[in-house]
């Protein structure tokens, strides 16, 4: 699908950015999924702050968020920098998942754990959390509504890695199961829906952020072996 246009004049067209939330403050390597208390670190608020500046000049009326703090305080700059408040969408939460609060990198030895194997029969669904299914149906419909709030100008949703590929994976009528390392949605990351009026007609995605993102933890790196060096990769952050 082609890129987003820059400058939307149409009242028939809107552009509505799905943005994944700066890096957040870990040191334990947690899988944090929907706990509470985990907040972006020094660098992941500096991520929010260039992606605020890029869209600065955007014509941009609406900015919603994951009620995760991780979230709400990478879309704030966003919507201080437009003098918008900042709504928040449950539907664009991060995805259920059973290994919430335990770590599980590669390396670390979970799959050789008798007790997490029967969360790991079906990659399809997966067996390890909230459908693919669910995910598309709830991001869909926060995708609508924002579409709607911004019509005829740009909206920026803030959400969370798996749930943003989920979704895009369904637009651009790709299998929803998939490999991790094969996202193409890095911290800080814009995925741009163009819609003209209910449709939409094509996907973007940008880094604005990309300088500041460590090697490590951009679209298609290498998992690297250690306690929680790839957390978030297989099941979402």
């Amino acid at each position: 699908m082609s890129t987003a246009p820059e400058n939307p004049v149409n009242k028939d067209v809107t552009v509505v950015h799905l943005m994944r939330h700066g890096e957040v403050e870990n040191p334990d390597g947690v899988l944090y999924g929907r706990l509470p208390g985990y907040h972006l670190s020094e660098l992941g608020r500096k991520m929010a702050d260039r992606v605020a500046e890029h869209l600065a000049a955007r014509d941009v009326t609406y900015v919603c968020s994951s009620p995760l703090e991780r979230a709400q305080e990478t879309a704030t700059p966003i919507a201080k920098a437009h003098g918008l408040d900042l709504d928040t969408d449950e539907r664009l939460i991060e995805a259920e998942n059973v290994f919430q609060g335990k770590t599980f990198g590669v390396g670390d030895g979970a799959l050789r754990k008798p007790d997490n194997w029967k969360h790991l029969v079906n990659p399809f669904r997966p067996s390890w959390g909230e459908p693919y299914v669910d995910q598309v149906v709830r991001m869909m419909g926060a995708l609508s509504t924002a579409k709607d709030r911004a019509r005829g100008h740009e909206a920026v949703l803030v959400s969370h890695q798996l749930p943003i590929w989920i979704v895009r994976s369904y637009v651009e009528r790709r299998r929803l199961w998939h490999d991790p390392r094969r996202r193409q949605c890095t911290l800080a990351s814009l995925t741009s829906f163009t819609y003209l009026g209910d449709k939409i007609v094509s996907v973007g995605y940008s880094e604005p952020a990309i300088d500041l993102v460590p090697a490590h933890l951009r679209a298609g790196a290498r998992p690297q072996k250690g306690k929680g060096t790839a957390q978030g990769r297989a099941f979402g952050a």
